[in-house]
């Protein structure tokens, strides 16, 4: 990972843990792909994907979520969920960091499985 991408996951994990979630994990991967940030938000489990850009240019950090990497992330998702004993209530949410310093913006369920 690009040093970038590292300090954008710290930077979102940073901000999520002071909205009062636990990251569980970080960086989990497997054949399907990667989950950038797995957090608990009470009894429910966040798949968190962290997206960083210069600027709003070409759609900005949201657009870059893309239909194909959705699928992805649904897939790493049920492979991590398939470890557990039962399965939890879950949600997908994405921090988008924008600029230097960055903003931060924090969509809880960006999208549904």
């Amino acid at each position: 990972m690009n040093p970038r991408g590292e300090r954008g996951e710290s930077l979102a994990a940073e901000f999520l843990r002071r909205e009062g979630l636990t990251i569980s994990t970080r960086n989990y991967s497997c054949r399907f792909g990667e989950i950038d940030l797995i957090a608990r938000d009470g009894n429910t489990v966040v798949f968190v994907e962290v997206r960083s850009r210069a600027s709003n240019a070409f759609g900005g950090a949201a657009a870059s979520i893309t239909a194909a990497k959705r699928e992805k992330l649904l897939k790493t998702a049920c492979h991590y969920l398939a470890t557990l004993k039962s399965t939890p209530p879950c949600r997908f949410d994405a921090v988008l960091l924008t600029g230097d310093p960055p903003r931060i913006e924090w969509l809880r369920n960006a999208f549904e499985a």
